[in-house]
Order: C-alpha cells, then sequence, then structure tokens
C-alpha cells in the first residue's frame, strides 16, 4: 500500500492532486454515499458537493469526470435543482443518475416526461 491510500485502498485527500478525481454533484439522492464508496473502491479519488455549491467545486478541483445524483425533486417544478452549465461545457464525461439524467436531458434540449406517479426508490422498468 502506498503511502498515498487508505487502508481500503482509495486515495487520500492528500494525493487527490496526483490522481484522477470525480465530482460527484448531490441533488438529495439517499444513495449518494454509496455511489461515492463504490467510486472510492475502484481506487478513484471522489468528492461530494451539494449541487447549490457545484459550480465552484468544480471549477476549483478539476474533475476527470462528474456524476450527477439522483433527487426527490421533479425536473418539471419551477426552481427544481439543475447541474452548472460549466459541467455541460467543458465536453467532460457526465454520468446522471435518476434526477440526474432527467436535469441532464432537460438542460440539453431533450424532453422528460412524467411518469403516472412519483416514485423515489426502486421501480420496475
Amino acid at each position: 500500500m502506498s503511502s498515498h491510500a487508505r487502508a481500503d485502498g482509495a486515495p487520500t485527500a492528500s494525493s487527490a492532486p496526483d490522481h484522477d478525481k470525480i465530482l460527484i454533484v448531490d441533488f438529495g439522492s439517499q444513495v449518494t454515499q454509496l455511489i461515492a464508496r463504490r467510486v472510492r473502491e475502484m481506487g478513484v479519488y471522489s468528492e461530494i458537493v451539494p449541487f447549490q455549491s457545484a459550480e465552484a467545486a468544480f471549477k476549483k478541483m478539476n474533475p476527470k469526470a462528474v456524476i450527477l445524483s439522483g433527487g426527490p425533486a421533479s425536473v418539471h417544478e419551477a426552481g427544481s435543482p439543475r447541474a452548472p452549465q460549466a459541467i455541460f461545457d467543458s465536453g467532460l464525461p457526465v454520468l446522471g443518475i435518476c434526477y440526474g439524467q432527467m436535469t441532464m436531458a432537460a438542460q440539453l434540449g431533450g424532453t422528460v416526461e412524467g411518469g403516472h406517479h412519483r416514485e423515489f426508490g426502486r421501480a420496475d422498468v
């Protein structure tokens, strides 16, 4: 184990400048910590930031990719959370999960249609 890794093999914050980094934008998902844990288990440094401070964190962190988490909001609600446009303009890979995927689609000109009822959690597709 190197001096820049935790016991579980994930890089430490002090090693972040020397490693690829993933920014995880949290929209209120119940599993955001699990997403970060899985990324870190792959040996990739990640940081979780709330969507309200995502733009500043994105600029400061200079990540190699971004994950947009899920959350309880709906893109059809006025004032619902959005990802910083700088993320999409960067050309970096972006993975949207649940709400993150819906806001990405809406922000990039796609159409998001509502279902017959709201769901937050497991759904059969």
